[in-house]
């Protein structure tokens, strides 16, 4: 019976460890997971537009002024 309470233990010490372990790593690695998701996020809106839009919103090699300018005289 000894035998089995000592078996138990030793799983259950390593299973605890194990989630620890688990846990350190996605706390250590997080910035870079929520960055992959991100991107694969981003990839699949902008692949998805693409199909959607088509040539019905051209994108224009360049654009105007920032601030428009007035006109010069009113009358």
């Amino acid at each position: 019976m000894q035998k089995f309470f000592n078996v138990i233990a030793v799983t259950s010490g390593v299973l605890s460890l194990t989630v620890v372990g688990a846990g350190l790593t996605v706390y250590l690695n997080k910035d870079k997971i929520v960055n992959e998701i991100q991107e694969k996020a981003l990839e699949a809106v902008t692949g998805s537009l693409d199909n959607v839009l088509g040539d019905s919103l051209p994108i224009p090699e360049s654009t105007g002024g920032v601030i428009p300018e007035l006109p010069k005289s009113m009358f």
